[in-house]
């Protein structure tokens, strides 16, 4: 039987296009079934032969086919090939999927492509690149560049270079409570590139999804772009409110929580809410993903350990980064998976994200960590860290003259000013933008129609009480 083509399905893709690869060849052969250009019992081309026309990966083919048999969209016949299900009926139309609403860009997000020209003071996600140790990490880039071997011109493994895993690994043992193998350890180049490994491996397109409200906008829409569904849950001063979200979606498969400290509100999730969420996930089957961007920084106490060192089910992917503790130009994070999921994530990682962080910063950042610099310096940052939060917020409230005051919590690295009725945060924001201080309106961070009026505005690179003092008094003569 020749492969009935539809050139609509099998149009050459692209690769440009913030749409997955696998994605677009899957939604194509859907519509192309809903218009009829593809009839119950058609066949379509072989993974390779298909892979070679499109001059895509042959495991973009299988990955989108595979997607497709699951949901019944195609059926695979050994030898006789792949067809479209005998079972569809004619031009049957897809499953309708929610619109996904615009959603602004973030204003001065880490990861906005609208970024000043340069490091401006007050700009969130960024540590404080004045203090780190650029002569150590001069001193080991030197070394390794030094003592290369051919094979280190060699593409690095997929899943991360070994040394780095290791290091990753005894790292978060004994810093975040832990108990993982370097096997588990999945380096990413951020925390987007972890989210979505997870979404490749382990989530299937229409799962319903949890997400704080607020929370990180960049985590809403990478959802959306993965075809899941996310679902607003409130956060209260213990963190995600757990029983709100089940009865907002008791049937979601997938939780992302940042319990550490909430983003952006920063307050911690409290510990009946974290035994109530692993309970949950444990019986509904569902996966939490832990973003624990800024784990290491709290002021009142030792940091506290992580979501995952609480999970004896295996439902927890953590995600860690180190942009926010090293800087971050070195787009470098990393991944951990429960031990039954590593077969799963290897798949996907071989197939997508081979070699996608250069072998030399992995390197770097292996012996970085496994001399005892790296947690040198998150302790020298976490003393900083506390010093500059209170000398920014002395400063700050001075230039306010009373008529603000900043909310500051345990741990994390930014604060939150609340501005009074019905004030702007947006326009603020802008005006602020322009007088060279790049703080954030937190209406962009909700997802629901309540977005109450405050400003985002780091602390770590706030390197003068002068700096602040002027930020107050700007906002004091806006109000």
């Amino acid at each position: 039987m020749t492969p009935a083509i539809s050139s609509d399905a099998f149009a050459p893709l692209a690769g440009e296009s913030s749409t997955p690869l696998y994605r677009q060849l899957y939604d194509r052969v859907r519509a192309s079934i809903a218009a009829g250009d593809l009839a119950p019992g058609d066949r379509v081309p072989s993974a390779r032969a298909l892979a070679k026309e499109l001059g895509v990966a042959r495991g973009t083919i299988e990955l989108a086919y595979e997607l497709l048999t699951s949901e019944g969209y195609l059926l695979a016949r050994g030898q006789a090939g792949t067809v479209i299900h005998p079972a569809l009926p004619p031009a049957e139309a897809p499953r309708p999927q929610p619109a996904a609403p615009a959603e602004a860009p973030l204003f001065l997000s880490q990861d906005t492509i609208s970024r000043p020209a340069q490091l401006l003071p007050f700009q969130m996600g960024v540590p404080a690149m004045d203090a780190f140790p650029r002569k150590i990490w001069a001193r080991l880039g030197a070394r390794y560049l030094r003592g290369m071997q051919a094979a280190d011109l060699d593409y690095p493994p997929p899943h991360g270079l070994p040394a780095l895993r290791s290091a990753i690994a005894s790292y978060l043992q004994v810093a975040r409570g832990i108990d993982c193998g370097a096997h588990q350890v999945f380096v990413t180049t951020g925390y987007r590139a972890s989210l979505q490994l997870a979404a490749l491996a382990v989530m299937q397109p229409g799962d319903r999804a949890w997400v704080e409200d607020p929370g990180y906008p960049p985590t809403r829409q990478l959802l959306r772009e993965s075809g899941l569904l996310p679902v607003p849950v409130p956060v209260d001063a213990q963190g995600l409110v757990v029983e709100r979200g089940i009865a907002l979606a008791p049937d979601a498969r997938v939780v992302t929580v940042t319990p550490a400290h909430q983003s952006p509100l920063s307050m911690s999730l409290s510990l009946p809410r974290r035994h109530a969420l692993l309970e949950w996930a444990a019986a509904q089957g569902a996966w939490v993903v832990e973003d624990d961007y800024d784990g290491e920084y709290r002021y009142a106490s030792r940091p506290l350990p992580a979501l995952a060192s609480l999970d004896r089910h295996g439902r927890v992917l953590y995600a860690g980064t180190f942009s926010k503790v090293l800087f971050p130009g070195i787009r470098l994070a990393y991944l951990v998976v429960p031990q039954a999921q590593v077969a799963a994530f290897e798949r996907v990682a071989r197939i997508f994200f081979a070699a996608a962080t250069p072998a030399i910063t992995q390197a770097i950042v292996a012996d970085f960590m496994a001399e005892g610099h790296f947690s040198r310096h998150i302790q020298r940052m976490r003393k900083l860290y506390a010093e500059r939060r209170a000398a920014t917020i002395v400063a700050l409230e001075r230039g306010l003259e009373g008529r603000l005051r900043t909310e500051p919590q345990p741990g994390g690295m930014h604060l939150v000013l609340r501005l009074p009725g019905e004030r702007s945060d947006q326009a603020l924001a802008e005006k602020l933008l322009a007088q060279g201080m790049a703080v954030q309106p937190m209406s962009r961070w909700w997802a629901s129609e309540r977005s109450d009026s405050a400003i985002l505005l780091s602390f770590t690179n706030c390197t003068t009480p002068a700096q602040a003092e002027r930020l107050g008094a700007l906002i004091r003569q806006s109000l």
